[in-house]
C-alpha cells in the first residue's frame, strides 16, 4: 500500500500507468467545467450532454486531484525533515498524507472498479427460465424473489414490467425496472446463467435436479442515448394474460414492439391502459438496443465485457445455487460460500463485494482510460 512506502518515484511507479490516463481525464475535466458555464453551450442543445459527461468524469478527476495533493504535500513535508525543530511535525504530516493518499488510490480503484457512464441509471432487470422445465421457473421466480428483497435491502424500487408466470407459481419471463443510487452499476455483476442443484418438491425418490435460468442487467436508455426510426418498429397489442388477478383482461391492452432491423422484442402488460403499456415498452426496447449497440462495439474493440445473457443450458452458467450443501458459488471469481440460505433472502452485498475486489485486482491491466 501507498502508506508503507515514503519514496515518491516508488508510488508514482506504482500508479505511473493509472496517473497517465487520470492526468488525460482531468485535462478533459477542466475543458468541461469551462463548458458548463459557457453561456454558448449552456444555451445549445448539447448541455445536457455536457452536464452528464462532467458528472461522470469528475467522479474520477476530483479524487484525482486529491491523491495529487496528498503526494505532493507529502513530498513537501518530507523536506523539513533535516530540521530537528521540524522533524517530529513533519513526520505525522508526511504519515497522515500518506495514509490520504493510499485511502484515495482505493478510492479511485472502486471507482474505476463500478465506473460506467450509466452506473448511476435505473437498472431493467430481466429474468428467464431455462433447461428444466416447471423447476427452471419456480427457480427463476426464487432468483426475482431474492433480488427483491436485495432492493428493499438497499432502498431501490423493483417495479414490474412484463410477467410471464407458469401454472406453479413460477416464472417463465420477468421483467422488471429497478430504480436507485448506483443501481445498473452493482446489479450489472448478476448478468449471465444461474444454475440451481436441489430436489424439486415433486421429485418423489429425492434426486437431486438441475436447472437453470438467465439474468440479464440492463441500463435504462434514453432518448438521447439510441435513435429509434419508428418506421423501424411493429407494434402488435393482446391481451394480457398469466396466472390470473390484475394479469387478465378482456381488452388488448398488452404491448409487443419489434424492433425489426434488430429482432429484438419488448412487451408490457402489467398497466390497464395500452398507452401505458406502449410506453413501458419501449423503456424496455430503448434499453435492449442501448445494451446491443455497446456489445458490439466492445467486441469491435475486441474489449472484455460480460455477456448479457446466455444460452440458458445447464453448462452455461456464472453462478450455481447447491441447496443440498447451502453452497453458492460464482464461477467468474471462484467465491464460494457455505450460507445460502441467508443469499436467497437478499443478502448478496459480500459477493457483490467480491466481485467489485476483484476488477479492483484487474485494473491497472485492463483499463484503457475510457469512461
Amino acid at each position: 500500500m501507498l502508506a508503507r512506502h515514503a519514496d515518491l518515484n516508488y508510488i508514482e511507479g506504482l500508479m505511473s500507468e493509472i496517473l497517465t490516463k487520470l492526468a488525460v481525464l482531468d485535462t478533459r475535466f477542466n475543458e468541461l467545467e469551462a463548458a458548463v458555464s459557457d453561456p454558448n453551450v449552456i444555451a445549445s442543445s448539447d448541455y445536457t450532454r455536457v452536464l452528464r459527461e462532467h458528472a461522470r468524469v469528475g467522479r474520477l478527476a476530483n479524487p484525482y486531484r486529491a491523491l495529487r495533493q496528498a503526494l505532493a504535500d507529502a513530498e513537501a513535508a518530507r523536506e523539513l525533515l533535516a530540521d530537528p525543530d521540524m522533524k517530529e511535525m513533519a513526520e505525522a504530516e508526511i504519515s497522515e498524507r500518506e495514509a490520504a493518499a493510499a485511502q484515495l488510490e482505493e478510492d479511485i480503484k472502486g471507482l474505476l472498479a463500478q465506473d460506467d457512464p450509466m452506473a448511476d441509471r435505473p437498472a431493467l432487470l430481466e429474468i428467464r427460465a431455462g433447461t428444466g422445465g416447471d423447476e427452471a421457473c419456480l427457480f427463476a421466480g426464487d432468483l426475482a424473489r431474492m433480488y427483491q428483497m436485495y432492493c428493499t435491502k438497499m432502498g431501490w424500487s423493483l417495479d414490474v414490467m412484463d410477467l410471464q408466470e407458469n401454472e406453479e407459481g413460477g416464472i417463465k419471463e420477468g421483467v422488471f425496472m429497478v430504480k436507485g443510487d448506483g443501481a445498473y452499476g452493482l446489479l450489472r455483476f448478476e448478468s449471465g446463467g444461474h444454475r440451481v442443484q436441489r430436489v424439486p418438491a415433486t421429485e418423489s425418490q429425492g434426486r437431486i435436479h438441475t436447472s437453470a435460468a438467465t439474468v440479464a442487467v440492463m441500463p435504462e436508455a434514453e432518448e438521447v442515448d439510441v435513435d429509434i426510426n419508428p418506421a423501424d418498429l411493429r407494434v402488435d397489442t393482446y391481451r394480457a394474460s398469466g396466472a390470473g388477478g390484475q394479469h387478465v383482461n378482456k381488452t388488448e391492452s398488452a404491448v409487443r414492439i419489434t424492433h425489426e432491423p434488430s429482432g429484438l422484442v419488448a412487451a408490457c402488460q402489467d398497466e390497464k391502459s395500452q398507452h401505458s403499456n406502449r410506453d413501458r415498452a419501449m423503456k424496455v426496447l430503448r434499453a435492449k438496443l442501448y445494451d446491443h449497440e455497446q456489445r458490439r462495439l466492445a467486441a469491435e474493440r475486441a474489449a472484455e465485457r460480460k455477456q448479457q445473457v446466455g444460452t440458458g443450458d445447464r453448462s452455461d452458467r456464472i453462478r450455481t445455487y447447491n441447496f443440498p450443501q447451502n453452497r453458492i458459488t460464482d464461477h467468474r471469481i471462484g467465491f464460494t460460500a457455505y450460507n445460502l440460505d441467508r443469499y436467497v433472502e437478499g443478502n448478496i452485498d459480500e459477493l457483490q463485494q467480491a466481485m467489485i475486489d476483484d476488477v479492483k485486482s484487474r485494473i491497472l491491466d485492463e483499463w484503457d482510460g475510457a469512461i
